[in-house]
Parts: C-alpha cells; sequence; structure tokens
C-alpha cells in the first residue's frame, strides 16, 4: 500500500506531497509532532496523542488551525487512502509559511501535515537477540534551554546522539541530563528492572512523557509489579538484572548490553519478555 500525505485539507502522494521552502517549520524547527501507532485500523491511544501535541502547541504559543475531532477525522481520511490497517501516523503542525526572520507573527496560518505509512523501526532479530547501548557525550536539552515535553520539530539534539550512537556501532544512544543522570534514548523511554522493582526516569530528569511508557507502566502495575519514576545513574543500568526500551514505534525493546556491558545474563530478560507480551494482548484487545 502506498503511503499518502495529507496538507492543510489535501491528498497527495509520497512523491507530490510539496510545502513551502518560507515554512518556519522547515526553516527554524518551528512546529510540533506526533507519531502514533495504527493497530487494526484504530489510532492507539489518539486522545493521549492529542493532548500531548495541544500542549506542546501551548508551549510554544502556536495554535492548532484545527480542532481534535476534525485532526482526528483528517488523520482517519489519510490513513483510509492509504488502505492500511496497521500503519504508523506523523501528525505535524509548523508555524506556517512567513519571511526569513524569525518573528512567528510573520507566519499567519499554521499548517497541518499528516503522513500515514508502515514503519518498522527494529529488524524482529534485535527483539529476539536484544540491543546494544552506548552512553553518549551529547547531552539532553536542559528544560531551561528548551523543554523536553514539548515534542517540537527541532530534533537535533537527539539526531546528534544518535550520530554518536552509529560511529559507535550501538543499536541506541542513552542520553544524560546535565546533572548526570540518565534522561532517555534518541527515540525511546528506557526501564530498568532491579530485585523485581521496575524503574524509569521521571519527568523531570528531562525526558518526553512516552505514551507507550505510561501504558507500560499501567500495565505493570496491573499486573502487582511495583514501578518507580526516580533518578538513575549509568551505575544502575550496569547493575541492572533487565533493561528495555519503550516507543511508539520500537513498542517494547529489550536492551542487553549498554556501554560494552552485558545486562543481566545477556539476554532478554523475563520480565521483559512478559510485558512485551502483555502489550501484545492489550493491542489485540483493544482492536478486537
Amino acid at each position: 500500500m502506498a503511503p499518502k500525505v495529507y496538507i492543510d485539507g489535501k491528498l497527495y502522494e509520497k512523491g507530490e506531497a510539496r510545502i513551502s521552502v518560507y515554512d518556519h517549520g522547515l526553516l527554524y524547527g518551528d512546529g510540533v509532532f506526533e507519531g502514533i501507532r495504527v493497530y487494526g485500523g484504530r489510532i492507539f491511544r489518539c486522545a493521549e496523542h492529542l493532548d500531548r501535541l495541544f500542549a506542546s502547541a501551548r508551549a510554544i504559543t502556536l495554535e492548532v488551525p484545527m480542532d481534535r475531532q476534525a485532526l482526528q477525522d483528517a488523520m482517519h481520511q489519510t490513513l483510509a487512502a492509504t488502505g492500511l490497517r496497521d500503519a504508523y501516523i506523523r501528525l505535524l503542525v509548523t508555524r506556517g509559511e512567513g519571511n526569513l526572520g524569525l518573528d512567528p507573527h510573520a507566519c499567519p496560518t499554521p499548517s497541518v501535515i499528516i503522513i500515514a505509512d508502515s514503519i518498522a523501526l527494529y529488524p524482529q532479530e534485535h527483539y529476539e537477540k536484544g540491543l546494544e547501548l552506548v552512553t553518549v557525550s551529547t547531552v539532553r536539552t536542559p528544560a531551561n534551554v528548551l523543554n523536553p515535553r514539548i515534542k517540537s520539530l527541532n530534533y537535533l539534539n537527539n539526531i546528534l546522539a544518535k550520530i554518536e550512537c552509529l560511529q559507535a556501532g550501538a543499536h541506541e544512544a542513552i542520553m544524560l541530563n546535565q546533572e548526570g543522570f540518565v534522561a532517555e534514548c534518541t527515540g525511546d523511554n528506557i526501564f530498568i528492572l532491579k530485585d523485581g522493582r521496575l524503574v524509569t526516569p521521571p519527568v523531570n530528569a528531562g525526558i518526553l512523557e512516552g505514551i507507550t511508557r505510561q501504558v507500560v507502566m499501567e500495565l505493570a502495575r496491573g499486573a502487582g509489579m511495583e514501578v518507580l519514576e526516580r533518578n538513575m545513574t549509568q551505575f544502575d543500568l550496569y547493575v541492572a538484572d533487565e533493561c528495555f526500551l519503550t516507543g511508539t514505534a520500537a513498542e517494547i525493546a529489550p536492551v542487553v548490553r549498554i556501554d560494552s556491558r552485558s545486562i543481566g545474563d545477556g539476554r532478554p530478560g523475563a520480565v521483559t519478555k512478559k510485558l512485551l507480551q502483555m502489550f501484545r494482548d492489550y493491542i489485540a484487545a483493544s482492536v478486537g
């Protein structure tokens, strides 16, 4: 099935989709976005994604030109045009077309862009054998510079970390904050299991509040697990019994090595596998 792109009320083929080179989303990364999964034709956690989109937009004083229902209808319209039942939606709101200056008031009309396509972040082999991570020198953007809770179009901080990761031959990068605590990876949240407790960095560590992160915490607590949000250091990662990443595209991905150190027995852990199965069961129930 061919991907489709919605731009301000019109649908385009992938090769025909165009925006102005004067759009401030392109010129300055001035805009916000969401990455959303579709399972069985249903948009997963749509309300939560839209809440986060509108919160991000409000934080940068960007007026979203459509209400929640209109955005949801546009996503379904774009998805239907692809014929895909399981897909990935990228929803963007840019500041819109303006001039070469920074002033956002020069952009009178924000643009809404929706991309519906398939996605596979990691091959199946990585879920079976696990990921290798590396801690990078690129520090997570501090909240008083650009709050990571804003899912903005400016992802250069994450990209620089990803470059380091790829140069080191790893699958993903762990980013620390200015205080030296673990924040998140370039596109995913991180969890560890230690002594039966599930631990993940808190929001004030400099993370994006992941939708999949929240689902995993809900499922774990529902299964009677203790889930903690607290600061972690590299030491905590190295001595963890298990480790995994969560994200819209990745879902739940096991981690078996960090900075050339084996985590646990160096294989995807039993609790990680259990949570992945619980997550997939939850998905199946939500589309059934």
